[in-house]
């Protein structure tokens, strides 16, 4: 019996679906690429923004495809999607055999046994449920970098977001169940830890009564064959001195954080139910960047936002070239059902969402050119990914730079490297996000 899985969204999602694979693959399955050969297909879905809800519908359909021109025997629906429209997918998808929410991920072994017997099933189990797989995941990034989410869910309740409501409240993974985790992937090859959550910076606080990730980066620096940590989705305002300290003393930790501050317009911020103002984001990200000279810090924002003004965009758009931004992404405000901001008058209409973001954009192209050209000349220690087809050179990341959100580095060279190794290069040029090098002897 062969088995296709589609990972769909974040890459929080990505650990649940490695965490399936892991479960499945001891159950004996052989995983394919092949849809047309496919037994069983699993799709992990997402509905965060408008965008990932219509890829994830438009899959569903896609896949439902292949039980009248493939093998298929069973096509089951997971994540959040799932959570949230669970009745109305298997009410206008006939195709679907079973439906798990959120915190159901553990039950899919037998999700699927049941759909091979014909049974049609929703598996929905308490969202604020934190599943115990003792399992090995299947790691499907390479083998050289892996996710480890440190914590599901969230309390923020942001008012243009809502994840709380399929993703559950604020609980994190038990520092004891990390430790093991990122040991085993240590010793599968994995040779750089990226923590994910929705919010990394609040982690402990729940189940140990103070903010513990510096605790957590503390350990997890002690692992055998680590040699990167990269932290993702901090929460500005939950930054801490102790965060800050233990960057600063810890060699593993990559001087590299991800603060999504969404907008710098104070009323816009006050709007989305963010916990900062203009001129806090600012004090935080000068005593980050005075802490650690070297620090990259790479943001999300949202234009378009209900009521955001012409004047708002533009003090946005100042904001981004005074703070000189490493690394900025930015979505189009998305309105979702069943939260409060899609509620909100004044609407901004979609055409204007788009024209702001490709100034935003624009805007950043130019930061980041500039930030590459000066780094030409200097030495860095880069991680290579892969082998450029048909040429003498291999495509890496520096510590500046996550997996598929960040910029890349070409290194020249005719050696021999394999993914995971580590590389002294010496950059050479500058693409608009990327970067050329050659390896130094």
């Amino acid at each position: 019996m062969k088995l296709l899985f589609v990972s769909l969204g974040c890459d929080k999602n990505l650990v649940d679906t490695e965490v399936m694979l892991g479960l499945l693959d001891k159950r004996g399955w052989q995983i394919t690429d092949d849809e047309t050969q496919a037994d069983v297909i699993v799709i992990n879905t997402c509905c965060f923004v408008h965008d990932a809800k219509e890829e994830s519908i438009q899959t569903i359909l896609e896949m439902a495809e292949y039980k009248k021109t493939g093998s298929l025997k069973a096509l089951i629906v997971t994540g959040c999607l799932a959570q949230r429209y669970q009745e109305e997918i298997v009410k206008e998808i006939p195709e679907v055999d079973a439906v798990l929410g959120t915190t159901s991920y553990d039950k899919i072994a037998d999700a699927i046994d049941g759909a091979l017997e014909g049974n049609v099933s929703i598996e929905l189990a308490d969202v604020d449920a934190l599943p115990l797989v003792e399992t090995k995941r299947l790691v499907t990034t390479g083998g050289h970098y892996a996710y480890l989410k440190i914590a599901e869910g969230c309390d923020k309740h942001c008012t243009y977001c809502i994840i709380p409501k399929i993703r559950g409240n604020y609980r994190s993974v038990p520092m004891e169940r990390l430790l093991e985790e990122a040991a085993d992937l240590a010793e599968q090859g994995v040779k750089e830890l990226i923590l994910v959550a929705q919010e990394t910076t609040l982690y402990g606080r729940d189940i140990y009564g103070e903010k513990s990730l510096h605790k957590l980066l503390r350990e997890l620096c002690r692992i055998k064959g680590i040699r990167w940590i990269r932290i993702l989705y901090c929460y500005p305002e939950e930054i801490d001195d102790n965060l800050i300290q233990v960057m600063k003393e810890e060699s593993k930790i990559c001087h590299y954080l991800d603060l999504p501050i969404q907008h710098a317009n104070n009323e816009i911020l006050k709007r989305m139910g963010r916990r900062t103002s203009k001129e806090q984001l600012i004090a935080i990200i000068e005593k980050l960047r005075e802490a650690i000279p070297d620090i990259t810090l790479r943001t999300t924002l949202i234009t378009g936002f209900p009521g955001e003004t012409k004047e708002q965009h533009e003090e946005l758009m100042e904001f981004v070239d005074q703070m000189e931004f490493d690394r900025l992404g930015v979505f189009t405000y998305s309105p979702e059902e069943d939260t409060p901001a899609a509620e909100m008058p004044r609407q901004v209409p979609e055409e204007v969402k788009e024209e702001r973001q490709a100034e935003i954009m624009e805007l950043q192209q130019e930061i980041a050119f500039e930030q590459a050209e000066d780094m030409i000349g200097r030495e860095v220690l880069v991680m290579i990914e892969g082998k450029v087809a048909d040429e003498d050179a291999y495509v890496g990341r520096t510590y500046k730079d996550a997996p598929n959100v960040d910029g890349l580095i070409f290194v020249n060279t005719d050696e021999e490297l394999m993914s995971g190794d580590f590389a002294r290069v010496k950059i050479t040029g500058a693409l608009e996000y990327d970067l050329i090098g050659e390896l130094m002897e």
